[in-house]
């Protein structure tokens, strides 16, 4: 790709335009949320909303030429072969609950693969970065570059996931098999979760009933930090589904076996 400081520089400025307008609508008592699903409780506030038009206004004025896939708007046509992939509010739970592990997520993919993505999280204002040779955190004061910790079996791992109920009982028990191996398994992180495995600070993140706009953003950031990240086949994650990050080979191939029950 020619033009590929033009799509950084797009990213941040969509990163840069979501937290204009959703940090206004943080910890507020009265912002408005609806249930996106009755049955379930999935919810949707007016910074969700807010988030991704704003973003959406970027790509229309920088990049008319690529595709969008949105959680909130859906899908639109381009003709570059590039889609971006856009999850305003990442945790919306999280959100309006006044938890700060919530977080924009931005992906880009050309059709065989993600290639760069955003994890940023306004509120304590740190923004992930992976892709096109870029794997760093920026802070509001300062660049740190981003590597995953090795050297830790299994036994010594920290694992991660946002539901205990993880996914269907098949899966949940897949995952307590995991669970039940590792040093520390922590719950409720969201998307901040791949970051702190990025940061070198977890070893495992395991989750269901993805979509790909959970996971285009985080998986681009966890691989350029030297990370893995698959479906619980070994396969591509893109499409979301059942998730794997792991930061070595050894932790990825050892896990696996667990939820796979081999």
């Amino acid at each position: 790709m020619q033009d590929i400081q033009q799509i950084i520089d797009t990213a941040h400025e969509m990163a840069d335009a979501a937290r204009q307008v959703i940090l206004p609508l943080f910890r507020t008592r009265d912002i408005e949320t609806e249930n996106k699903r009755p049955a379930d409780f999935d919810p949707v506030t007016q910074a969700d909303r807010a988030a991704e038009r704003v973003m959406r206004e970027v790509l229309a004025r920088r990049r008319p030429q690529d595709a969008i896939l949105g959680e909130e708007f859906g899908e639109s046509q381009g003709n570059s072969g590039l889609t971006w992939i856009l999850d305003p509010i990442d945790g919306t739970r999280a959100f309006i609950s006044g938890a700060p592990s919530w977080g924009v997520l931005i992906g880009l993919s050309d059709g065989n693969g993600i290639r760069y993505g955003l994890i940023d999280q306004p509120y304590i204002g740190e923004r992930f970065e992976g892709g096109f040779g870029i794997s760093r955190l920026r802070t509001r004061n300062q660049e740190h570059p981003l590597s995953v910790r090795t050297g830790h079996e299994l036994s010594h791992a920290t694992l991660m996931t946002t539901f205990p109920e993880i996914g269907t009982p098949d899966e949940a028990a897949a995952f307590q098999r995991v669970s039940r191996q590792v040093r520390l398994t922590r719950y409720g992180l969201d998307c901040y979760a791949y970051a702190l495995l990025a940061l070198g600070q977890i070893d495992l993140v395991i989750e269901a009933g993805l979509q790909s706009y959970d996971i285009a953003g985080p998986l681009a950031v966890v691989e350029a930090a030297g990370g893995i990240v698959t479906d619980w086949s070994g396969g591509p994650a893109a499409a979301g589904g059942q998730v794997i990050a792991a930061a070595t080979l050894e932790l990825h191939r050892a896990a696996m076996a667990l939820l796979l029950n081999e």
